[in-house]
């Protein structure tokens, strides 16, 4: 019903096809109310969570006035994703992903209400936020692979870019406005507001999830019930296409990652505060949403290697040169450009992992996934961070920049076959 009156509607419109070449395409809102359901309850749940992130932050350092404190933060997020990335997609290939979802993101809102409860009870104690932040990341851990592993089988492959470059509308988006929006909230009503707020952000998501049909695992021939984080392993040794995603987004994520610089430069290079520094960080995801809203070309590309190799490339040459600039607004340009080629490169990686991966094994490749994405910009941060203590941010940054372009060009020569990897006929 939605197909025929989505293409009953576009020849009336003669500028729909021009507004597809620039703009985000939309048919994947259009074509299937389970996917616009799911995306909206996403977009409204990811803001909400964002805003708790940063209310959490800001409360921690409320209680305690101590930026390591504020630190563990991350830390008592970073390590339960890790850990259970690799596990929750494993579930996602052995149960019902539907209701996965369901009862993971009832999880989230569940621990977003304690936070309230909390604070509305004036029980402020580090160790409680610490135990909910870790639990939230248990549960996110559980609900991304289900999540993710859902769109295929609710869209046709040819939709899957378009349904990406929405994911990072939604993923960016968030980003932005959620930390500005939990401050508002937090500096006006308190975190009890903010925590709230959340909690009925998720009756989105749970709304949208609890309309869908049932998502077991198509798994062929194979009638086991328990999907192995091993065999996941497995199969992915042998898929060197898939592999290729996961190591052009280390190159870019380990090799040329400057957000741990960014105080420093913010003085040293422009004579700013933390003002520039938030400038700087704010700039990259800036970019990467604009990506996002003007994706409609990403659509029409049929070679996802190619273009991965060219945007991880892309990535790192814009972050080499702001390396390179001292003027402020020149850098914030190259740190925009090189969010916009990190949209690109996601779009096309996250859909060859879709369309590549048979559906009995998607969960387990996203649990990979989120792993890679997670830990990746925290090697990053990591490894800048010692190369400018030993040598300057200039070499950290720009060296950084051209080893990514230098690394992903090397694989490229290794495994010459991605760069053919061709969208119609699509080989993990």
């Amino acid at each position: 019903m939605t197909g025929t009156t989505s293409s009953s509607t576009e020849p009336d419109d003669p500028a729909a096809p021009a507004r597809r070449r620039i703009f985000a395409d939309l048919t994947p809102l259009r074509v299937s109310p389970d996917y616009r359901r799911l995306w909206v309850g996403n977009t409204v749940s990811w803001m909400g969570s964002a805003m708790t992130s940063f209310a959490v932050a800001l409360q921690v350092y409320d209680i305690t006035r101590s930026s390591f404190s504020v630190g563990l933060v991350g830390l008592c997020s970073l390590v339960p994703l890790v850990l259970f990335g690799l596990y929750g997609g494993a579930v996602a290939d052995s149960v019902d992903r539907r209701k996965l979802g369901l009862y993971s993101a009832g999880g989230l809102a569940a621990l977003s209400v304690v936070l309230a409860a909390a604070a509305l009870s004036g029980y402020h104690q580090v160790w409680l936020l610490y135990t909910v932040v870790a639990l939230q990341s248990i549960c996110g851990a559980l609900n991304a692979p289900a999540r993710s592993a859902m769109v295929p089988r609710l869209l046709p492959p040819e939709q899957l870019p378009a349904a990406n470059a929405l994911q990072s509308v939604t993923t960016t988006s968030g980003f932005v406005v959620g930390p500005a929006l939990g401050g508002v909230v937090v500096g006006l009503f308190g975190f009890q507001a903010a925590y709230l707020i959340d909690a009925v952000a998720f009756s989105g998501a749970l709304y949208a999830m609890w309309r869908l049909p049932s998502m077991l695992p198509d798994r062929g021939e194979d009638k086991r019930g328990r999907a192995s984080v091993l065999d996941g392993l497995r199969f992915l040794a042998g898929r060197p296409n898939i592999r290729m995603t996961f190591f052009s987004d280390m190159c870019a994520m380990v090799l040329a990652q400057p957000k741990a610089l960014f105080p420093a430069i913010a003085v040293v290079w422009y004579g700013g505060d933390a003002k520039v520094a938030g400038l700087l960080g704010g700039a990259t995801a800036a970019g990467a949403l604009l990506g996002g809203l003007f994706s409609g070309w990403q659509g029409r590309i049929r070679r996802h290697g190619l273009a991965i190799l060219l945007s991880v490339a892309g990535w790192g040459l814009a972050i080499a040169v702001f390396g390179l600039t001292r003027n402020l607004w020149l850098g914030v340009f190259f740190l925009a450009l090189a969010g916009w080629m990190d949209t690109v490169s996601m779009v096309f990686r996250t859909t060859m992992l879709q369309a590549a991966t048979p559906d009995d094994m998607r969960g387990r490749l996203q649990g990979v996934f989120i792993v890679v994405v997670v830990g990746g910009p925290r090697l990053g941060d990591f490894l800048a961070g010692s190369v400018a203590d030993l040598t300057t941010p200039t070499l950290a940054i720009t060296g950084g920049g051209l080893a990514c372009a230098l690394a992903v060009g090397l694989l490229a020569l290794r495994w010459r076959g991605f760069a053919r990897y061709d969208a119609r006929s699509p080989e993990a």
